[in-house]
């Protein structure tokens, strides 16, 4: 059975938009991609390996599945990463998409993804990686879908753009499964579902 896994690169105020490039997504007049190129450091790329190398399958967006499909094709043979997200299987979830030639892809329609979600979880042994995809984790998260999310969560604010939890987030309690700091000041913080939110009250009894 598989899991659902949201890897996300998140600002402090919670902004996911563009974390690589001042063109990857403009929308809405956007004007900070890249804000995480400058705080990556050399103790950072051995977790992101170590997070990729787990994952049975990539489960993306049409924006993000081309970006991904315009980049890691063109990286060198010898690159780890590089063979990892080229080799895997990989699911676009798109209306309007007619091909999908990067090797191992997939179109999955997304008029009835619920469905869809829980046939990869069947058929697919291991974790389904979500990455970036802003306007899907926004499904995903509303029909509470993930299993797992490992935020990346930066040192900056922003003040504006696409984040991760909009209003359409349900309740739900999360258990911290591990916590890892970096020398940028980077934190990542990987949550396991853990049932529902542990209420409680710090009133004074009257």
């Amino acid at each position: 059975m598989g899991t659902i896994l949201a890897g996300t690169f998140v600002t402090l105020d919670g902004v996911m938009q563009a974390p690589g490039g001042p063109n990857e997504d403009p929308e809405g007049g956007f004007e900070h991609g890249g804000w995480s190129a400058g705080y990556w450091t050399e103790d950072m790329y051995p977790v992101t390996m170590e997070q990729h190398a787990r994952g049975a399958a990539l489960l993306l967006g049409r924006t993000t599945w081309q970006i991904f499909a315009n980049h890691w094709p063109r990286v060198p043979a010898d690159d780890p990463m590089g063979a990892k997200l080229n080799s895997m299987p990989k699911y676009v979830v798109s209306n309007t998409l007619e091909r999908a030639d990067w090797n191992n892809s997939t179109i999955v329609r997304g008029k009835d993804l619920k469905k869809e979600i829980a046939r990869l979880k069947r058929d697919i042994d291991g974790e389904i990686h979500v990455i970036g995809s802003a306007g899907l984790l926004q499904t995903l998260i509303r029909e509470d879908l993930i299993d797992r999310f490992v935020v990346w969560t930066f040192p900056l604010l922003l003040g504006s753009g696409k984040r991760l939890f909009g209003d359409g987030a349900r309740p739900r309690g999360l258990r911290l499964a591990s916590s890892r700091s970096f020398q940028s000041g980077v934190v990542v913080n990987d949550y396991v579902r853990e049932g529902e939110i542990k209420y409680g009250s710090f009133e004074l009894e009257s």
